[in-house]
């Protein structure tokens, strides 16, 4: 029987700063993502890293920002799971272009896509590492009152969600 040790990685990032962390299958991720962020529009700056799972296995990478590349790549390091993607973003919201990203070929799924404080739970075997989930920030304190439903309808409006 293989033993399991299962370990929590902190994503590292400013405090305010969107990613997306998912799962994809193929070297071809990270040209495919490049392409998906990039025509999503806007000035997005962005950066993102790939574990590539067989061969080298190398963390392969792309952006179009520098810093953000680098981080992107400190992280992948970190969470060291085979075939996670994570692409950190500025200047746009997950929401911009998370259907881009789900219409990439290569990509499995996705754990998150939040600027919440994020943890990551990794399995470790002989083998490697895989993600098991992500805690994305904070657990709820109550559900929300009539007062807060109407202060949600309006920040949407206000920020031009919905109409």
């Amino acid at each position: 029987m293989s033993e399991v040790n299962i370990e929590v990685v902190e994503v590292e990032k400013p405090k305010e700063m969107n990613f997306i962390l998912g799962q994809s299958h193929f070297i071809k991720t990270v040209e495919d993502l490049y392409e998906a962020v990039a025509n999503a529009g806007g000035d997005i700056k962005f950066g993102l890293a790939f574990c590539e799972a067989s061969g080298p296995r190398l963390i392969r990478y792309a952006g179009n920002d520098d810093s953000l590349v680098d981080l992107a790549k400190k992280n992948a390091d970190s969470i060291g799971a085979g075939h996670c993607f994570i692409l950190f973003m500025e200047n746009s919201f997950p929401i911009n272009v998370l259907n881009n990203i789900k219409n990439v070929p290569e990509v499995c799924s996705i754990y998150c896509a939040t600027a919440n404080p994020t943890q990551v739970i990794v399995a470790a075997t002989k083998q490697g590492r895989g993600i098991l989930g992500v805690i994305d920030g904070y657990s709820p304190q109550g559900s929300e009152t009539e007062k807060e439903i109407k202060e949600r309808k309006k920040f949407l409006r206000t920020i031009g969600y919905k109409t």
